[in-house]
């Protein structure tokens, strides 16, 4: 999995980097096919602002969140990614094919 880090108005502490990095832990753990992470992390006034771009295998997925603090920002930005690959995931599995070849449906 690729990650790039940036910031806007904002430099990436390596504290900050950490936080990002252990929570997006979750999202791989989850899927395994996680091509390319980018997440874009900016502040305005007083407004810190999360921004995240995930690249899976078939899908890009795109995630942004606002809060007065940055990190409760990446926390609701992870939990709004992993919500979302968790539906593509759930998505793809229902498509899978049996031994037989025909389309097996979730119920």
């Amino acid at each position: 999995m690729n990650l790039n880090l940036s910031g806007h108005h904002l430099d990436i502490t390596p504290a900050i980097r950490e936080h990002v990095v252990s929570k997006l832990g979750k999202i791989k753990k989850h899927f395994d096919n996680v091509l390319d992470v980018t997440v874009i992390l900016s502040v305005d006034k007083l407004e810190q602002k999360a921004e995240a771009t995930v690249h899976i295998s078939g899908k890009t997925i795109f995630v942004e969140c606002q809060d007065a603090n940055l990190y409760v920002a990446i926390d609701e930005l992870i939990e709004k990614l992993d919500r979302q690959v968790l539906k593509h995931k759930e998505k793809n599995t229902a498509r899978r094919h049996d031994d037989s070849g025909k389309i097996v449906e979730a119920e």
